[in-house]
């Protein structure tokens, strides 16, 4: 979109903009180059040169700076498994997720951008919460691994919690690999496999959630 079809609402107001956000942002970086532009051309002296070029490297860089954020944002998801009550202990078991629906393709949308132009997807926290029984914790757990695989792509391990503590609660946080996800992410749908260990013999169905978090950069300029 033209950052030439912003308008200003009044004197002294910030441009208002058909394309929102991003359209602003560039308006905004222009209006402050050309300031700095025509000022440098009405200055004679080669000192006040020198610092009004200063300045526009500053503001240049300011503005960069700025385009990046808008193409920095978090999208998270939510799902849910059952631990049986029949499950064994000193034994490595897997538990599988339901496929979860990423809806990338939506939530680039929103963040004016297209799963083309993301750059990288990163996982920055993973928690479980046992949202029953009631008086239910993780203290059964010794270890656990989770692991994520999306259709036609090999299974990478995201998160894990090598010796889960005997006191641990309802919430226990994982370490996170760092990995970049984008390829599993821009799926339509993804799953988790939770590889665990158990040390206690449950009497009753755990229920679990599984929360996630994604860092997404988009670099829509080629920054």
């Amino acid at each position: 979109m033209d950052i030439f079809m912003c308008r200003f609402a009044g004197q002294g107001s910030r441009p208002v903009c058909p394309g929102g956000g991003l359209t602003e942002t560039l308006f905004g970086i222009s209006g402050r180059v050309v300031y700095f532009y025509t000022k440098l051309l009405e200055t004679n002296s080669t000192m006040k040169k020198i610092l009004f070029l200063a300045l526009f490297a500053g503001v240049w860089l300011q503005g960069c700076k700025e385009l990046d954020k808008l193409t920095q944002f978090e999208m998270d998801y939510s799902s849910s498994l059952t631990i049986p009550s029949s499950t064994g202990i000193d034994l490595p078991i897997n538990f599988y997720s339901p496929d979860i629906e990423s809806d990338s393709e939506s939530a680039f949308a929103i963040n004016d951008t297209r799963k083309e132009l993301v750059e990288e997807i990163r996982l920055t926290r993973l928690d479980l919460t046992v949202t029953s029984p009631s008086n239910g914790d993780f203290s059964f757990l010794e270890s656990i691994e989770i692991y994520l695989s999306a259709d036609s792509l090999p299974e990478i391990k995201i998160a894990w919690k090598d010796r889960v503590p005997g006191d641990a609660g309802k919430l226990l946080e994982l370490e996170t690999s760092g990995d970049d996800l984008k390829e599993y992410i821009k799926k339509d749908d993804f799953s988790l496999r939770l590889h665990t260990v158990t040390d206690e013999i449950l009497t009753s169905d755990h229920e679990i959630e599984i929360y996630s978090l994604f860092f997404v950069d988009a670099e829509i300029l080629g920054q």
